[in-house]
């Protein structure tokens, strides 16, 4: 039996959802990388719908939710043109969240929700994709690794006024980008 799989454009109408998605699953994954009041803390701040609400509301940033059947399994978030010091051309794309439930885990899910961010961000004529990593989370350091993101410097990720984790930062060069048209309806099917 197939599940049918299908990513679509978050609205505001989605912002209790991305805000339950976002939290849960940054907790699963950094729940434990600092104390359990700091990540309180950032998770509060992050994951409020009145945070998620802004962060929707501006058009620099581009969500796309991701479905299984009719089950809500993760959401990415990118920003165009987001240049960083270390990255040459200004027409890099920052993948800035990928979440996908751990319920999900092991269905290739994530693997498609980047395939599809990254051939939108191919449409926008970006030159390459670059993201942070928590040093300690191995399985996404990996995940990335096998993408073809390459780590190209560290970054400390501030959760509160008092704690930040170690990230890496990766970058995806994407090379000749304007030579391959993309079809990102296609790979919501």
């Amino acid at each position: 039996m197939h599940t049918h799989t299908a990513i679509v454009r978050a609205t505001q109408d989605d912002v209790a959802l991305l805000a339950d998605i976002g939290r849960q699953s940054f907790m699963e994954s950094h729940g434990h990388s600092a104390a359990k009041e700091d990540i309180n803390a950032y998770a509060d701040e992050k994951y409020s719908h009145a945070a998620v609400r802004a962060d929707l509301g501006d058009a620099g940033n581009i969500y796309h939710l991701l479905y299984r059947g009719d089950q809500p399994a993760g959401y990415a978030k990118i920003v165009l043109n987001a240049p960083h010091p270390n990255i040459a051309p200004e027409n890099t794309a920052k993948l800035e969240r990928l979440y996908l439930l751990r319920a999900f885990y092991g269905l290739q899910l994530g693997a498609r929700l980047l395939s599809f961010n990254i051939a939108l961000s191919k449409q926008h004529a970006q030159a390459g994709m670059w993201l942070f990593v928590w040093t300690e989370n191995h399985q996404a350091i990996g995940f990335y690794e096998k993408a073809g993101f390459k780590t190209i410097g560290s970054h400390d990720f501030k959760l509160t006024g008092t704690h930040s984790n170690p990230n890496y930062q990766m970058l995806l060069e994407y090379g000749d980008y304007n030579s391959v048209s993309y079809n990102t309806a296609a790979l919501s099917g």
